[in-house]
């Protein structure tokens, strides 16, 4: 289908810089030099460049490393005209019923441009460093009784609910959301698919080797074809791009060349303790090496050396990133977060390199306007 590919841009909400950020994920953030602070200006540049790029949407995570996501986005909506965010949001920290009022508010005040990511969570100590004492699988079924009460709210049904983890009666909203904001899910465990397959409208993964990201598509394909539903599917992705791939890779070598390699290292015994799994794949990607970091053609593993969460990065030419971009799309993926260091910057070169060769080729087309631009009135030009 022609312009089928929904792509999405990052907001570094902890931080951004010139080289890698670290941490996240349970891992404390640092750089290795050259820091911007996460403030709502630096934040609304990014944001305007991707809207303006033509980008769809923007993620914003979760977690104590970074700033609040609902509030982060809710003042950049004022600071934005068509941008949606995809705010990341962990259930057992709120209410469901708390949960589907704020989105439902966030939809009346935004005009709609909400986006929900909802993150299970991975890092038993940050999570009880919330209150949250769940095992990992109780988490994940947690989730999926806290999803169906959202879900049920956002029909405008009256919700009585009795589960194991999740209680409410006589739950209901007065204004439910207009529109129902999608619902974005993640996980790579056995306890993750069933969650996915009955409350998710996509699915993403992080970026792994093709083939990988295929047998995570037909894994939960599956699950939901069993459950009588369709699912998008979505990767998330950092991204190096430059006019030659030469250009392209002599700076993600600047990037790992600045890595300390007792920062590479505790950020790595720290990711060790993670009960994720897409963690632990992400972790089996580069075992801690900074040798042999192409894991695939042009997917590159060295932001994961120092980075929780999605730890890899399409580096290349432009046709080189577009070409992958088109063979994730073929797998079945629909919809990219990319980001870049800094991601100011990465976000003009990503946008005026790759997704020009993605519209030439069909793959993507910005979102359309309501209404056409009037054309700039030139002062003092002469009456035709």
């Amino acid at each position: 289908m022609a312009g089928s590919i929904a792509m999405h841009w990052f907001l570094p909400t902890y931080g951004d810089s010139r080289q890698l950020v670290g941490g996240g994920h349970g891992v404390p953030i640092g750089t290795a030099g050259g820091a911007r602070p996460a403030t709502v200006g630096y934040l609304t540049q990014i944001a305007r460049a991707a809207e303006e790029l033509g980008f769809v949407g923007a993620l914003t995570p979760a977690g104590a490393w970074c700033e609040d996501a609902w509030l982060t986005t809710a003042m950049l909506v004022a600071h934005t005209e068509r941008l949606k965010f995809l705010v990341a949001f962990r259930p057992g920290l709120v209410s469901p019923t708390l949960a589907a009022q704020m989105a439902a508010t966030y939809q009346r005040h935004s005009g709609g441009r909400l986006l929900l990511n909802v993150v299970t969570g991975g890092e038993p100590a940050e999570q009880r460093a919330y209150g949250d004492f769940l095992d990992h699988d109780q988490r994940y079924a947690r989730t999926g009784e806290f999803l169906q009460v959202v879900r049920a709210l956002w029909r405008g049904e009256t919700v009585d609910l009795d589960g194991d983890h999740v209680k409410v009666s006589g739950a209901r909203l007065d204004r439910v959301p207009q529109p129902v904001p999608p619902i974005y899910f993640g996980g790579s465990s056995a306890a993750a698919g069933p969650v996915a397959a009955e409350s998710a409208d996509v699915y993403l993964t992080w970026g792994e080797p093709p083939a990988k990201v295929a047998e995570k598509i037909a894994w939960i394909r599956g699950l939901a074809q069993a459950q009588g539903r369709e699912i998008r599917f979505g990767i998330r992705l950092h991204v190096i791009t430059r006019d030659t791939a030469e250009e392209a890779w002599a700076h993600a070598g600047n990037l790992l060349a600045a890595l300390d390699p007792d920062v590479i290292a505790g950020v790595q015994k720290g990711l060790s303790r993670s009960e994720s799994e897409g963690q632990k794949r992400m972790r089996d990607l580069h075992s801690g090496s900074v040798e042999n970091l192409e894991v695939s053609p042009n997917l590159w593993a060295g932001v994961g050396l120092v980075r929780g969460g999605a730890g890899t990065a399409l580096v290349g030419s432009h046709a080189e990133v577009a070409d992958r971009i088109a063979e994730y799309h073929a797998l079945g993926i629909d919809e990219f977060i990319m980001s870049g260091h800094p991601h100011l910057e990465e976000v003009w070169w990503f946008g005026e390199g790759v997704l020009p060769l993605l519209r030439q080729r069909n793959l993507w087309s910005p979102p359309t306007q309501d209404e056409a631009a009037e054309p700039a009135a030139i002062p003092f030009a002469p009456a035709r």
